[in-house]
């Protein structure tokens, strides 16, 4: 899970089985369901399953006076953004914290809803505001954010060249600094200090390299946006790079890497996905996915995407296109999870 718990939704028959005593309790918070009964029964088990260490959510919450002996044993209360009235959200938080729970806020799904969650004092939030731009009309990129994202897309390219990504690295001071910190840091075990920019580039190889620049550079570019923004950009990267390896096409895997590594990049940088690629020495067809969602490429995000949100028929006609087998896809999902998450760790 990335060193993330998973929020899983259990019934009533279930809890009173205690079915999620059965999974690690460092991996997992037990969402009890807005159409369980709050009898006895269920609170008790509740209760058992509580001093057992697992932290208990309520989804889709909606308040009766009969919810009080489990809102008692809840960490965390969802509440859905989209289905409650805001002044009613605002009872709920006000009168509810005095139970000592945190609170969660279902599809947010713009800027303003996020703020304005955050604002009443949610410290969770579900959704996809983060994954859309906050356009801002007359808003230019800054020369250093687009030097950023032409590092990012010259250190993906197919064709890697390493004398046009040590200028890009040398003209950012940061980066080189973190560069040089890294590839002489006990993690290599070097008898001689490496002194160039050059040197660390020919080291760490084309994908050492790779892996170092998309971190860091697309962290530094949403230093200001959810952290989760960037893992899913890196995970939609790696996805979309074994999906081609699984794939009756045949297409360079830097190109599928580059395509979900910037599938995010309008959010990151607030801008029309069209602007940015006008600014970019992407390939046409890189372009073409990301803008209009056309062509081969944007089948293989569609795969991605698709899975991420749980469109199965969406899903369904993209690996059918592709050549991909449905039943691979959870494996290389998965796989993509545990590489984010390597590299994060560097």
């Amino acid at each position: 899970m990335g060193g993330k718990k998973a929020f899983v939704n259990f019934t009533e028959d279930l809890l009173i089985k205690k079915v999620p005593t059965l999974f690690p309790k460092d991996v997992l918070v037990v969402e009890v369901l807005e159409d369980v009964k709050p009898h006895q029964e269920v609170v008790e088990a509740c209760k058992e399953i509580s001093q057992g260490g697992y932290g208990i959510a309520l989804d889709d919450f909606f308040y009766t006076s009969g919810w009080d002996p489990l809102i008692s044993l809840a960490d965390i209360i969802k509440i859905d953004f989209r289905a409650t009235p805001v002044d009613t959200i605002r009872e709920y938080v006000e009168n509810l914290s005095s139970f000592g729970v945190r609170f969660l806020a279902e599809k947010v799904e713009t800027h303003e809803e996020f703020q304005l969650a955050s604002d009443m004092g949610f410290e969770y939030f579900q959704g996809y505001f983060f994954s859309k731009p906050q356009i801002v009309s007359g808003k230019d990129v800054s020369p250093s954010k687009i030097n950023l994202v032409q590092l990012v897309a010259e250190a993906n390219k197919p064709e890697f060249q390493f004398e046009e990504l040590e200028k890009l690295i040398l003209r950012d001071v940061s980066i080189s600094y973190k560069l040089m910190r890294y590839i002489n840091s006990s993690f290599f075990r070097r008898v001689h200090e490496i002194s160039s920019i050059k040197q660390a580039i020919i080291l760490l190889g084309e994908v050492g390299m790779r892996r170092f620049i998309s971190l860091i550079v697309m962290a530094k570019l949403a230093s200001d946006k959810p952290e989760e923004l960037v893992r899913t950009s890196i995970i939609r990267a790696r996805l979309c790079e074994l999906l081609g390896r699984h794939s009756g096409e045949d297409i360079n895997g830097a190109e599928l890497f580059t395509l979900g590594l910037f599938s995010l990049i309008d959010a990151i940088m607030d801008q029309e996905m069209e602007s940015l690629m006008n600014k970019l020495p992407l390939t046409e067809s890189i372009k073409s996915a990301l803008i209009a969602g056309e062509g081969t490429l944007a089948d293989f995000l569609r795969i991605a995407v698709s899975y991420e949100t749980g469109d199965w028929q969406g899903f369904a006609d993209a690996t059918r296109k592709l050549g991909v087998e449905e039943e691979k896809v959870p494996e290389l999902y998965l796989e993509a999870l545990g590489w984010a998450d390597s590299i994060n760790a560097i």
